[in-house]
């Protein structure tokens, strides 16, 4: 297993390669890079490593801009100190994380992940899409879905969506004009995947474009009924714990 280390303190790297050199003594330590520019050099001209430990603050900017220039393919483990909310965008895209100071138990726990999804790890757009993230504190969320059919696979626009249900452990798209997709993710992941600005989860069964929603009114116990554009095969309610988050949905 060939490692490269990028950290620009000589500290870190002998730490890391001690803890590797306990944890993994198998592994190999094949570069050391404290720069972004000598980084992009090296992966110019060289093959891939088999997995990367990468700070973020390096000695001439930021990491991520080590992507802009070079494709990078191999899984990355960022050390890092950085605040919560890059910390979540890394558990989102299934990219691991250590929080300096170095501890073997946080490093044994990232290796073990990354053993078990090393045939699974995305690629250089899944950092590209990060770095995004990272720069504009805003995360991109899904435009389209891939529908397969019988032998033919079609795109489907979000836009075109006016809600999402789940019936029997499936989860279906229904199109303003009326037609029904099989989705391959739950209604707990589309809650990820989707603008909060546009959908809302009503209730357990049902995710809906505010452009469907056509109006909603009181009903007993402090739940509320939506009625939708187009027809529905049930009444939609929403809980009373959801009341004011709809509403405040509804008037943003």
């Amino acid at each position: 297993m060939d490692v490269i280390i990028i950290e620009d303190e000589d500290y870190n790297v002998k730490l890391l390669e001690g803890m590797l050199q306990k944890i993994r003594p198998e592994w190999n330590v094949v570069q050391v890079f404290d720069s972004v520019k000598s980084t992009v050099e090296y992966f110019k001209n060289n093959a891939q490593p088999n997995l990367i430990f990468m700070d973020i603050q390096l000695a001439d900017g930021i990491s991520f801009s080590i992507f802009d220039q070079v494709e990078i393919t191999c899984p990355i483990i960022f050390t890092t100190a950085y605040d919560e909310y890059a910390i979540q965008a890394f558990k989102v895209v299934s990219v691991d994380y250590l929080l300096k100071p170095l501890k073997d138990s946080d490093l044994e726990r990232a290796i073990v992940k990354f053993e078990t999804l090393e045939h699974t790890l995305q690629s250089n757009e899944v950092y590209k899409e990060l770095l995004d993230v990272i720069r504009t504190g805003e995360k991109k969320y899904r435009t389209r879905f891939l529908i397969q059919g019988h032998s033919t696979y079609t795109s489907l626009d979000v836009s075109d969506i006016a809600y999402f249900y789940s019936e029997s452990k499936i989860t279906f798209a229904v199109t303003f004009a009326q037609k029904e997709h099989i989705i391959n993710f739950s209604l707990e992941q589309l809650e990820d995947e989707l603008s909060k600005d546009d959908f809302f989860r009503l209730n357990r069964k049902y995710i809906a474009n505010i452009k469907a929603i056509d109006s909603f009114e009181d009903f007993f116990g402090g739940k509320l009924i939506v009625h939708f554009t187009i027809p529905m095969k049930e009444t939609v309610t929403i809980s009373r714990l959801k009341n004011s988050a709809f509403k405040e949905w509804m008037g943003k």
